[in-house]
This record gives structure tokens, C-alpha cells and sequence, in this order.
């Protein structure tokens, strides 16, 4: 079943979406190589509480971190770990979502850590544009297809990247995931008809090589089975009837992103920060 939110509910998410990119903003002032994904959990989680919310990921099916911590060739739900730690070269997608006031926001990011390949820094270009793509459609009126066509048709058809198909976006709200899934692949025309007041989590997962995934044994982490990267980027939106609303703030991680040396500049001037 679709809940479709209030005014008021809608400004509640947002202040938990925000919240979450407090806390990636905290984040990106500090990853670097040689850091472990552990020290970032452990942060985000303390920037969390000292906000009065709860990190929505922790205990969630039993998962034991905040954030979903996932390098290089992992495409999503990595586990933060001392054992996680990055060098130089590396792209990390940090994953994260809180609880607050009753209401959940979800947010996620690809950083690249120092001198990354051109080729992988297209991959980030590309998937982060592709979820601006699929914001700019998502419209009243319009079919939750729409949305999904425009992430395929600019990753696979334009720019010849593969999409995750067994992981896609969710609806939002007083539950982490709610309906709709929102896939990353689909037909123009197809799927629900969107109106005014649904919130949905769209998150691009787009593989450099073939779209084919694999679960580790942690039973959590999901990678590309060829081992080649994969990027992911997510916006919480709202759809409203002038267009979507971005609950989430990517420009607040940009802006930390400018005074950590350690995050490669160019991802920053390249990609969309909307």
C-alpha cells in the first residue's frame, strides 16, 4: 500500500534527510586514504544521536552498522569495518538513513578518494546525472516508469554502463522502505501514476562492467561479479505539483568535499550537485 504525505509529514522527512546529510557531510570532511570504514560509521552515528534521532540502518534485519560502507567493486550494503580501510584510487559509496520525529530520510554518496581512474570518474559523472535525470522526471501526471526509463536511457543506452537489477529505490516515510519500488530500468508510460504527495528514494546503482551481482558471505555485502566498480548515488524526493522536491542536500557534502584534500576535486567540479 502507497501512504501518500502531508505538508507536514513531507517537512518532517525532510528534516530527517537533512540530518542524514549532516552526517554525510561529517564524513566527506574526513575520509581519506588510510582511514577505515569503521571510524566513519562511528562518526556519522555520533552525529546522529547528538541530534535526538536514531540511525535507521542499525539493527535494521540485523544489520550492525549506520552507514552502508561499500568500495570499489561492492555496489551497495557493505559493512563498515576496521578492516575497510581505503587507499588512494579508491570510490567508497557511503549509504545512510535516520530516524526522526517518526520519520525516516535515506541519502547516499560516491566519494573518490585521490587520483581515481578517468574511467571510473565517467562512471560517477554519469550515475550521478542519470539521478538528476530521473528527478527531472518525476512529475504529476507522469507513470513511476518515466523515472526508471530515464536512468537506463542515460547509463545503459546513452553511455553503455550496466544497471543493478535486483536492487532498486523504495518509497519513504514512517517505514525505511515502503511502496513503490523504484527500479532503475523500465518503460516510458508504465508503472503507477504519480501524484501529489509521494516520497520515494531514488538510487541509481550502475556497474562499470555487466550488471550481474553477487552476495558476500556476510550475507549483506552486495558486489559486481566481475569485480569491476560500481557507483550509487541517492536523492530523497517528494512530488509536488510545480515538480519534484529534493529533500536531501548533496551541495552540504560538496561544500565539505572543497577542504578535504584527500576527495578528488575534479569528481566535485564534474558532477551535478543539484
Amino acid at each position: 500500500m502507497i501512504f501518500y504525505k502531508t505538508d507536514e509529514e513531507i517537512e518532517l522527512i525532510r528534516e530527517s534527510c537533512l540530518l542524514v546529510c549532516k552526517a554525510l557531510t561529517e564524513v566527506a570532511k574526513v575520509i581519506r586514504p588510510g582511514i577505515n570504514g569503521m571510524e566513519i560509521d562511528t562518526l556519522a552515528e555520533q552525529v546522529i544521536r547528538d541530534h535526538n534521532a536514531v540511525p535507521a540502518f542499525k539493527g535494521y534485519r540485523g544489520f550492525p552498522g549506520t552507514l552502508c560502507v561499500s568500495p570499489n567493486e561492492s555496489v551497495v550494503h557493505g559493512i563498515p569495518s576496521k578492516d575497510q580501510v581505503f587507499k588512494d584510487g579508491d570510490i567508497v559509496s557511503v549509504d545512510c538513513g535516520v530516524l526522526l520525529n517518526g520519520f525516516h530520510g535515506d541519502s547516499a554518496y560516491t566519494f573518490a578518494l585521490g587520483e581515481v581512474e578517468e574511467e571510473i570518474m565517467e562512471l560517477l559523472r554519469v550515475t550521478n546525472t542519470s539521478l538528476y535525470k530521473a528527478i527531472e522526471a518525476a512529475e504529476v501526471g507522469r507513470r513511476l516508469g518515466d523515472i526508471s526509463f530515464a536512468v537506463q536511457e542515460y547509463t545503459e543506452k546513452t553511455h553503455n554502463y550496466s544497471i543493478v537489477r535486483e536492487l532498486v529505490g523504495h518509497g519513504i516515510g514512517r517505514e525505511l522502505h515502503e511502496a513503490p519500488e523504484v527500479p532503475n530500468y523500465g518503460k516510458r508510460g508504465r508503472g503507477i501514476k504519480l501524484k501529489e504527495g509521494l516520497v520515494i528514494a531514488i538510487e541509481p546503482m550502475v556497474n562499470l562492467g555487466r550488471r550481474e551481482v553477487r552476495t558476500a558471505q556476510d550475507g549483506w555485502t552486495v558486489f559486481a561479479k566481475d569485480r569491476k566498480p560500481s557507483a550509487h548515488y541517492e536523492h530523497s524526493i517528494a512530488i509536488r505539483k510545480d515538480g519534484a522536491d529534493i529533500l536531501s542536500d548533496h551541495n552540504m557534502i560538496a561544500e565539505a568535499i572543497e577542504s578535504n584534500p584527500n576527495v578528488n576535486k575534479v569528481a566535485l567540479k564534474s558532477l551535478v550537485t543539484q
